[in-house]
């Protein structure tokens, strides 16, 4: 073997998506938008004032070493909401670690929904994911990220890998929400742990940050019970966590959930397709 053939690294996807708005006669109107790589955004028709993003990773799923980076800028008064074409499929990791990392900015009176559908994680899989959000005094956002462990339906699971995820959310600067999960070697071992997951294979968490957290609890716990889930409020913020079988229970969970929470309006259509 020679020795340029032996530092030969396998190719890997990368890609970095931006978008930033702002308010133009009335509606939510693009100012910046970039793309590269293996990132796409597609900005379909919208019948109101706002703007409907849904960011796409054409290399059709991610294994170790790949990277891809998302920005959302939404200017004074605009409203976005964010998902993904399908869900991200994280693939066996020969070496190495995907890394997603997305960063959010929210004007005064903005607000941006952060909907992806599914992370679904094969075994094997080695992710690490960021989520880093600044928002205004008066604005508002809304968040779901939701994980699959493998696909029950198709006999599948992740029994060993890496899934580390990090948040941090700021309003004017100051820290209001934090958090880290890792799940890390044997992962079926430890998520059959009652303190963990009780053996569920999908689960989600949901955060709200604005003024309406505490009304929106009293909407939100209804649509928990009988559910493996729950949610609090406090200091402007609410959080709902959840667990289900598989993905699709988790889906009639998280579903009325957000709906809740977006007063009324039903998720983004791509869920459905």
């Amino acid at each position: 073997m020679t020795s340029a053939a032996a530092t030969t690294r396998p190719q890997r996807a990368e890609g970095r998506g931006h978008l930033a708005a702002s308010m133009l006669d009335g509606r939510t109107r693009l100012r910046e938008f970039y793309q590269e790589g293996a990132a796409k955004i597609r900005l379909p028709q919208t019948f109101d004032a706002s703007m409907e993003a849904v960011i796409i990773n054409t290399a059709g799923g991610l294994t170790g070493g790949d990277r891809m980076n998302w920005s959302v800028a939404a200017g004074p008064g605009t409203r976005i909401d964010v998902t993904t074409q399908a869900c991200e499929k994280i693939y066996k990791a020969s070496a190495g670690t995907a890394e997603v990392t997305t960063r959010i900015e929210a004007g005064a009176g903005a607000r941006v929904d952060w909907l992806p559908q599914e992370t679904i994680l094969f075994d094997r899989a080695s992710l690490f994911r960021r989520l880093d959000v600044d928002l205004d005094e008066s604005a508002e956002f809304l968040a779901v990220e939701a994980i699959l462990l493998g696909r029950k339906a198709m006999g599948e699971a992740m029994v060993t890998g890496l899934f580390r995820d990090r948040w941090r959310i700021r309003r004017s600067g100051r820290l209001i929400h934090a958090e880290e999960l890792k799940l890390e070697g044997e992962v079926s071992a430890l998520t059959a742990k009652q303190p963990v997951l009780s053996g569920q294979v999908a689960f989600a968490t949901l955060l709200y940050a604005g003024p309406l957290a505490e009304s929106y609890l009293a909407r939100v716990r209804p649509l928990l019970e009988g559910h493996m889930a729950g949610a609090s409020a406090w200091s402007g913020k609410l959080v709902v966590r959840a667990a289900a079988p598989d993905g699709f229970a988790l889906r009639k969970i998280l579903i009325p959930v957000i709906s809740a929470l977006r007063n009324g309006a039903p998720v983004p259509k791509v869920w459905n397709l």
